[in-house]
């Protein structure tokens, strides 16, 4: 299974790979912005950093059953080796929350990070 984004801007970017990862996992459209949660990742390079970045996010979701709605990026250095980031949403209710796919782990298999395109692609294991 695999994340596709593409953006306007690197902060874009990366923000489409993470909501891109909570789509696999239920319908976003359902997911409240009730609650912030302020993460960081960094990383030698920008394929480096949007695994790091993703895994994090699902770390979050593991962890606390967190699912987010918005993400709000900010990139460090050019090319970026650590981002900066806002997650806006709530935890998992079954009552409302459809489940999906249960993401395990974010992977380096196939990945492709282009920042002059800007468009990427980051294969996760399901």
């Amino acid at each position: 299974m695999g994340i596709s984004a593409s953006a306007s801007d690197v902060a874009g970017l990366y923000e489409a790979l993470g909501l891109g990862l909570f789509a696999l996992e239920t319908d976003l459209r359902r997911v409240r912005r009730r609650e912030e949660r302020v993460l960081s990742a960094s990383a030698e390079d920008p394929g480096g950093l949007a695994v790091a970045f993703l895994s994090r996010l699902l770390l979050l979701q593991q962890t606390e059953g967190f699912l987010v709605r918005e993400l709000h990026v900010r990139p460090v250095g050019s090319p970026p080796t650590s981002l900066l980031a806002t997650a806006l949403g709530e935890p998992f209710d079954p009552a409302r929350h459809e489940g999906r796919i249960e993401v395990k782990a974010v992977t380096f298999h196939r990945l492709s990070v282009d920042l002059e395109r800007l468009r990427a692609r980051v294969i996760v294991d399901i």
